[in-house]
């Protein structure tokens, strides 16, 4: 048992390191084309080149919010699939918020590509060099990639470029008030390309495809872990995430056979109710090793008001009235009470000055009966 535990603590340590490296180590590439990377196949030129050309120009992370009406937003190659609530707010912000969207990506996203109906082939065609349609003013061929998944536009969606052997990789599409514009080669707008052909006057016209001062957003909170990242069907459905759970069941059923209780089961006691002297004797002493004679006294002296106040048959708020009151109905009372309470300062400071002033408050709550004359003892 304590061998296997001793396996299972150090396999966890060694995943949680192994992820740590992962996530902290300088990235060379990025195949998901982000624009925080300045790598050959990111997209940081892009995020620049918007905001040199004056555009009001941010990245969506933290939380996933379509942008303003009117607005332009990329989306490259989703690392972390969109839910399908996302993937139909971003219809609808296209449809009826007049937004334009450039979707670049190799394979797709599911739910994205059956929000805007995007269809791809099974299977690659020959890249490097596309040949433009008039539909981009300037824009005669582009370079991109070895291979490309081409698409298979509708005759709704009118083709903006296709491969030498006349396949589409690049569609633009009018959905109610909005654009949606799908390239299935990321790489012809990022860095490493925008110098090869006709990239970067591709790029300027994406960038105003929505107008010269149009806000731009860029996706960056589907190239990160995400919540959906962690619900069960999210990785389950993928070998290593099946495999995964294969492994923490037969963790958990190696444990459970393997495992010996280190000696027989105890019940709990029941419980036994406090008498009213354990719990008086319990908070004297809470009291005592507090210090808190001044308190003690305070209280005391609270209780013999109220004692007195329930004898003498006078409300003891407000407590000025109280008093007054006091003074004419019960003199010596007030007298021998308030004398006590002006020296409780003074009794505090010892036990014995304690225990004085408390026989004395005590007297005054509950006052000895006087003896009739004649009675026997």
């Amino acid at each position: 048992m304590k061998g296997a535990r001793g396996w299972v603590v150090a396999s966890l340590l060694a995943i949680v390191i192994a992820t740590a490296a992962y996530l902290l180590q300088p990235r060379q590439e990025s195949p998901e084309h982000s624009t925080n990377s300045d790598a050959a196949n990111g997209a940081s030129a892009a995020l620049l080149f918007s905001e040199a050309m004056g555009h009001p120009t941010d990245q969506i992370t933290g939380t996933f919010d379509a942008p303003a009406m009117g607005s332009l937003m990329f989306v490259f190659t989703p690392t972390s699939p969109y839910t399908s609530d996302e993937a139909d707010r971003i219809r609808r912000w296209v449809l009826g918020g007049g937004g334009t969207l450039v979707y670049a990506s190799e394979q797709g996203d599911p739910e994205l590509d059956r929000a805007l109906n995007v269809t791809r082939f099974g299977g690659y065609s020959e890249g490097l060099a596309y040949i433009a349609t008039p539909v981009l003013d300037g824009v005669s061929r582009v370079a991109g990639a070895d291979a490309v998944i081409p698409l298979d536009p509708s005759p709704a969606q009118v083709a903006l470029f296709r491969t030498t052997g006349g396949y589409v990789t690049g569609y633009l599409q009018r959905i109610g008030l909005g654009t949606v514009i799908v390239l299935a080669d990321p790489l012809v707008i990022c860095n490493g390309y925008l110098e090869h052909a006709d990239n970067g006057r591709l790029l300027a016209d994406l960038l105003a495809a929505a107008g010269p001062s149009a806000h731009v957003a860029f996706d960056e909170y589907h190239h990160g872990l995400t919540f959906s990242d962690f619900a069960p069907q999210a990785w389950l459905s993928t070998p290593w995430g099946a495999a995964l759970l294969w492994l923490l069941i037969a963790v958990f059923f190696g444990l459970v056979l393997r495992g010996r209780r280190f000696g027989p089961l105890l019940e709990r006691p029941a419980e036994v109710a406090r008498s009213d002297a354990e719990w008086s004797v319990a908070v004297g002493q809470l009291l005592r090793r507090s210090s808190a004679r001044g308190v003690t006294l305070g209280l005391l002296a609270a209780a013999t008001e109220q004692a007195v106040a329930a004898r003498t048959g006078l409300p003891l708020h407000p407590r000025e009235r109280f008093w007054n009151a006091l003074w004419v109905r019960a003199p010596d009372v007030a007298a021998e009470l308030a004398q006590v309470e002006s020296s409780i300062h003074a009794s505090s400071s010892t036990e014995r000055g304690l225990l004085n002033a408390a026989r004395r408050l005590h007297a005054i709550a509950h006052p000895a009966p006087k003896r009739l004359p004649g009675s026997v003892r």
